[in-house]
């Protein structure tokens, strides 16, 4: 073999064999942020401020533009008359409206606007069984809670059980039938509770 003629081939090889090697391929890792839970959506029944037992109630809370429903229980003496057992129940519930949500439903959006010391008595003489008289006037009170209170007491043992609650303010103002629509739990900021007055016996 002719040594002479090899080499000047050498430094060609030589490069050719580096060019041979082969690269490191970029992989992208990232992929953007971790999906977030989606709004509104509990991955488990919320047991927010609820004691062992107890009659068990839904709540409408506020979660984006609309009413949403977190299960609740309320405290209900046994063998209590119908008549205070409604009572009971509301007070109950406007309790519970008023607690602020728990750090799940929190997260997941829910909030409320009921405010906390509403106090709420049965039918004053004259008034019709099924009212209830709440110590803010009905009108008075924002948008927001008032869709929530009456949604919250027409789905309850609080009401008839017709989809509707009869609601009054304190010393005697005049009772309205309020319903809670399905427009009322979409657009609750914007749409004011459908009601009838109510006169008294």
């Amino acid at each position: 073999m002719n040594v002479r003629r090899l080499l000047p081939a050498l430094p060609a090889l030589a490069l050719l064999l580096t060019g041979c090697g082969i690269r490191p391929t970029e992989v992208p890792t990232d992929f953007g942020a971790a999906p977030s839970r989606v709004p509104c959506s509990l991955s488990r029944p919320s047991t927010a401020a609820q004691p062992s037992q107890g009659v068990s109630v839904r709540l409408f809370l506020l979660c984006g533009s609309s009413l949403m429903t977190v299960d609740r229980t309320v405290q209900v003496p046994e063998n209590t008359a119908d008549a205070r057992r409604r009572v009971l129940v509301a007070q109950g519930l406007l309790d519970q409206l008023a607690v602020p949500p728990s750090a799940a439903e929190s997260a997941a959006g829910y909030t409320t606007h009921v405010p906390g010391g509403l106090t709420v008595t049965g039918p004053r003489p004259k008034d019709p069984g099924e009212a209830l008289r709440l110590s803010t006037a009905p009108e008075s009170l924002t948008p927001y809670a008032l869709a929530q209170i009456v949604c919250t007491l027409s789905d309850s043992a609080a009401a008839e059980g017709d989809g509707s609650v009869v609601l009054g303010g304190p010393d005697g103002t005049r009772l309205r039938r309020y319903q809670c629509s399905e427009d009322l739990r979409s657009h609750p900021g914007t749409t004011k509770p459908q009601s009838t007055p109510v006169t008294g016996d």
